[in-house]
């Protein structure tokens, strides 16, 4: 069974139809990838599955359809959003901050072991710990909004735009968390700009224009596809 299925889902901002009736299905362990150009309707497709955006149609999580359900209730259930912009709180520190990521957990050892698990991917942010999150460069910030992410223990974690505004050598480190997330077993569908990136990291993808699913396979053939190409990767 898929961990996650969209069936029909459209959302609408007042008279504009943002989301067109897609299809989207991630199976269990799977890195999906989310490609178009800006105002396709990712961004509010992620919103969409995270109850921040009202939604028509069916988004079947677990067997459930969470369609219409409050974001803290879709949150307990295991989904969690890296936003677009990273969003972190600014005045808390690092620690504070990922203990908001674990807000719905009681297990303190195990939530102090995922923090270590957190720093080990990001040893940067152990080294700034007790800084706060306002303080640090883009990069450290998306560092800890992924690992924020991870403390809330997620069977499915939705990134939105994980690379933009990056620097190169970061948006590399990023993608290797990224990967080796996914390699941990951890259920992940990916919004990203940089579709070379996002379609090399990612087993199936999707590609969306104008609201529309207009493509969708493994990953490693759409690479290849030369609409793709001429479309996304600038060939």
């Amino acid at each position: 069974m898929s961990l996650l299925a969209l069936e029909k889902v459209e959302v609408h901002y007042g008279g504009i139809r943002a989301v067109k009736g897609i299809d989207l299905v991630v199976e269990p362990g799977e890195l999906v990838c989310l490609i178009g150009a800006n105002g396709a309707g990712k961004t509010t497709t992620l919103r969409a599955i995270t109850g921040i955006a009202h939604a028509g149609g069916r988004i079947v999580y677990d067997g459930v359809d969470i369609a219409g359900r409050k974001p803290h209730e879709i949150a307990r259930r295991g989904i969690a959003l890296v936003p677009e912009g990273r969003g972190v709180f600014p005045q808390l520190t690092i620690d504070e901050n990922l203990a908001m990521g674990a807000y719905t957990r009681n297990d303190r050892v195990a939530v102090a072991h995922d923090a270590e698990r957190v720093f080990s991917l990001f040893p940067r942010l152990k080294e700034r710990r007790r800084q706060t999150a306002g303080t640090m460069s883009g990069g450290e910030q998306q560092m800890l909004a992924i690992g924020r992410a991870l403390m809330s223990r997620p069977r499915l974690l939705l990134l939105d735009e994980p690379s933009m505004g990056l620097a190169p050598l970061m948006v590399e480190r990023i993608f290797e968390v990224i990967r080796l997330i996914a390699s941990e077993g951890v259920t992940m569908l990916l919004v990203e700009q940089n579709a070379r990136l996002a379609l090399e990291a990612s087993r199936r993808a999707y590609v969306m224009e104008s609201g529309l699913v207009t493509l969708s396979g493994e990953a490693s053939r759409l690479l290849d596809d030369p609409q793709v190409r001429q479309a996304y990767l600038g060939e």
